[in-house]
């Protein structure tokens, strides 16, 4: 839906400024634009648009939508994990400490014959099996 109208709103009049299309808000977008009637009237032919909520929206309200998830959310201590980036790459470790401030995790490598411990970036490891 938000690709159909963005490209009603290259035509004609450019009256929306921004679109905001939230994954865990299904089913919704915020559209920011000056006349309300111009964009209900681009919103119409959509085909899977079922109807407008008029009204205005702070910036308080859509603040949770707009800010990124960390790197390290849904790794936990213990769980198996494999390296996808740096020297290291394709191998298998453990996740032994998650410092959620600097989104870094020290992990022990698995298949190394002496206990490597590494610390790496969360964005650079793929969860492989959680702990049980």
């Amino acid at each position: 839906m938000v690709d159909s109208l963005s490209a009603k709103a290259l035509i004609g009049e450019k009256d929306i400024y921004a679109m905001l299309s939230p994954s865990n808000l299904r089913g919704y977008i915020f559209v920011e634009g000056m006349n309300t009637d111009r964009m209900r009237e681009k919103a119409r032919d959509i085909r899977k648009a079922r109807s407008f909520i008029e009204g205005e929206t702070g910036l308080i309200e859509i603040d949770h939508y707009l800010t990124p998830l960390s790197t390290v959310v849904g790794i936990a201590e213990g769980d198996l994990v494999e390296l996808i980036s740096g020297p290291f790459k394709g191998e298998k470790a453990r996740v032994q400490y998650i410092d959620q401030g600097k989104e870094e995790i020290r992990v022990e490598l698995i298949e190394a014959m002496v206990p490597i411990p590494l610390t790496v970036n969360g964005d650079s490891v793929r969860v492989i099996e959680k702990e049980r």
